[in-house]
């Protein structure tokens, strides 16, 4: 019988012994066997750090996000092979279209996250603090990758998704993985970790999977190591605690199964176009996964008297869903991931059933189409009635996770607030109406106990991702029984596998060291103009020195009559009593216009385009008679990729744009973008 492999140190390696069987959720087949026996995971974790860590270490941002896309493309070309696998996991094409191409979206959406930051190794992070009064002592936070190893523990639900979206942030951080897959469906990572080694895209070292048990795995963990895992409230609670994590002090992310919400709006009724969108979401995500989602709606919660509306249009909707083998192009839910964790989802069903009964779903009564029940792992949509939610607490404290669910009635939107909370914390909760207020009060409410709230209407619904997907620029997570972490999160995530370090010096060194001017720090002249250099003889603190400018009278008056900003500063000064202004006041858009005629070299040359304004403040009136000048500052240097062979090659240079007037004071302070051409053009 076939081994599923694990990939470490270089290699794809069989475990010693049987290990564990892996089956075929729909036939009961058996698919192979996974095991970790005769695998030393200290050895791996060195080889991650030694080897792949460094490999990530030496490249910057922009090199590990182009990474990252072409890592995406690649998977994209090669989804069809992945989806012939997924079936067997039991999922639909649907089911496996938000594992695969989520998981490959992921990948995508972080390649993209490479332009929020430098064209270096590593980052700086907000802005520089003036430590001293005449700013020869300031203070800064860079952000550099953790020499350790991010170890992913992941859930049975989603092979693909769970490991890349995980993996994408902690490589564009520039730390390598250790990937163990949920034993029951790492066929399908394997599959898709296979293809990750065989591209040959990212380096070696970068990822390692684990497939079979993960034993002592914690037990090699140091402190410059992150743990993360996704998957049931009691493992990682055990997981969280262990020793080596608390003697080493090692980050713990943990993303667990809640008791997820979603309410119908009290303003709703069922002649409203909510109220469909309502009843469309909640069939969703009982049955996609066969609900066996972390974010799967587990409390239905709705207006009292709208109970028995609710039951009627959610059963028909549930009724109509066909349940079978998924790769039957006309089945909505496919099986669980197995029997194992159809018995568990059995178990959690009878303890419901001791404080609320049934209303939709019959054990004895269900069919299932192009496979046989007794073989696969199969169960019909369930859905309670809770009439006393607040007296019979089970379904606020027992979650069945698979295609169940408890419609619980309430009275007022502040009872709804206190029942979503009495879940005591989750993922995900969501609140379908059309009243705006109703909305505000709602998401105010329980926004503390949850790490993502999404507000349906019928303005959104069509685009909506819905109330499951949670998506990569958006936090992953959430408090208390969720399990207090975020995965995710667009840049915040990055942070997460790097370490914050407060560096305080002069302005000169913090600039060497960000590679980002800082103000105050020593300035650097040539004779060239900085608009005849190409990109890479740009220097960082180089500086162009400007004629001067008088202001005129004339001036301003012909820039309101250009521009059309009349504001009474600039061309009323009658109305000036009361204000902060001694006299006519030129624009500030002038001044930036202004300090533009005198830096800008006219000829063409490397400059390709203005690209841009990153910030801008006018920090001091400029009156009639003020003289200004510029100092025009290389303030930051990062590279672009070719988007074809024939494209230019390019970077995006910032510029620090400084107007000072006669007392040598700023009068405004800009950071603009210009797109400059390589002298090296391959």
């Amino acid at each position: 019988m076939e081994k599923i492999k694990n990939y470490i140190c270089g290699q794809w390696v069989a475990g010693s012994g049987n290990g564990q069987e892996l089956v075929d959720a729909v036939t009961g087949e058996t698919i192979g066997f996974a095991s970790t026996e005769g695998i030393d995971f200290q050895v791996v974790a060195d080889y991650a750090r030694r080897v792949g860590g460094t490999a990530l270490r030496k490249m910057t941002f922009q090199e590990r996000g182009r990474m990252l896309k072409s890592l995406a493309l690649h998977l994209l070309s090669k989804k069809e092979e992945f989806y012939k696998i997924s079936y067997r996991t039991g999922a639909t094409r649907t089911d496996s279209w938000i594992d695969i191409e989520g998981g490959i979206g992921n990948l995508f959406s972080y390649a993209s996250l490479r332009r929020q930051f430098p064209d270096l190794p590593y980052t700086y992070e907000g802005n520089p603090v003036k430590l001293s009064k005449n700013n020869t002592f300031i203070g800064h936070h860079i952000c550099v990758p953790k020499e350790g190893v991010a170890i992913h523990i992941n859930a049975f639900n989603f092979p693909v998704w769970g490991m890349l979206e995980k993996v994408a942030v902690n490589w564009l951080a520039g730390v390598p993985a250790i990937v163990k897959p949920a034993t029951a469906t790492s066929y399908l990572a394997e599959a898709v970790a296979k293809e990750i080694i065989a591209s040959g895209i990212i380096p070696e070292g970068a990822l390692q999977v684990i497939c079979g048990n993960a034993r002592n795995l914690l037990e090699v963990v140091m402190n410059q190591d992150v743990v993360t895992f996704t998957g049931s409230a009691s493992t990682g609670k055990m997981l969280k605690s262990h020793p080596k994590l608390v003697e080493e002090s090692v980050p713990f992310n943990m993303e667990a199964d809640s008791l997820n919400a979603c309410v119908l709006g009290k303003d709703v009724t069922p002649q409203m176009p909510e109220f469909e969108i309502f009843i469309k979401e909640v069939a969703r995500e009982i049955t996609v996964k066969a609900g066996q989602k972390c974010t799967a709606v587990r409390r239905i919660l709705v207006p009292e008297h709208l109970v028995e509306d609710v039951r009627i249009a959610l059963g028909n909707r549930l009724s109509k869903i066909v349940i079978g083998n998924p790769m039957d192009e006309s089945v909505r839910m496919g099986a669980l991931a197995g029997k194992p964790q159809l018995q568990e989802v059995l178990e959690k069903v009878e303890l419901l059933s001791r404080t609320q009964k049934i209303i939709i779903g019959d054990f004895e009564k269900f069919e299932i189409k192009g496979a046989d029940k007794s073989k696969g792992a199969f169960m019909p949509p369930v859905v309670f009635l809770n009439e006393k939610p607040f007296e019979k607490t089970d379904c606020h404290n027992i979650e069945a996770f698979g295609p169940v669910s408890t419609l619980i009635p309430y009275k007022t939107t502040e009872e709804a607030i206190e029942l979503v909370k009495m879940g005591k914390g989750s993922l995900v909760t969501s609140i379908v109406t059309a009243d705006n207020k109703i909305a505000r009060e709602f998401t105010l409410g329980t926004a503390c106990m949850h790490g993502r709230i999404l507000i349906l209407n019928n303005e959104c619904a069509k685009e909506s991702t819905g109330h499951g997907s949670p998506l990569p620029g958006l936090v992953h997570g959430g408090p208390g029984r969720a399990g207090g972490g975020e995965e995710m999160g667009g840049v915040r995530g990055v942070f997460h596998y790097m370490q914050r370090t407060a560096i305080q010096g002069s302005p000169t060194v913090i600039t060497e060291i960000t590679q980002q001017y800082q103000y105050g720090a020593r300035q650097v002249e040539k004779e060239i103009h900085p608009f005849r250099q190409y990109f890479e003889d740009l220097e960082i603190g180089e500086t162009l020195i400007t004629a001067k400018h008088t202001v005129t009278e004339a001036d301003i008056v012909n820039f309101a009559n250009i521009s059309g900003d009349h504001f009474y500063a600039h061309t009323d000064v009658t109305s000036l009593d009361g204000t902060i202004f001694t006299g006519r006041v030129a624009h500030g858009y002038y001044i930036l216009s202004k300090a533009a005629g005198l830096f800008v070299n006219a000829k063409k040359g490397p400059v390709l385009l203005n690209y841009g304004i990153d910030e801008c403040r006018f920090t001091k009136p400029v009156y009639v008679g003020t003289t200004i000048g510029v100092r025009f500052t290389c303030k930051e240097k990062i590279e672009q990729e070719k988007k074809t062979p024939d494209d230019i090659a390019k970077g995006i240079v910032k510029w620090l744009v400084d107007v000072y007037d006669d007392a040598g004071d700023t009068v405004a302070i800009a950071t603009i973008l210009t797109m400059v051409k390589k002298r090296n053009q391959d």
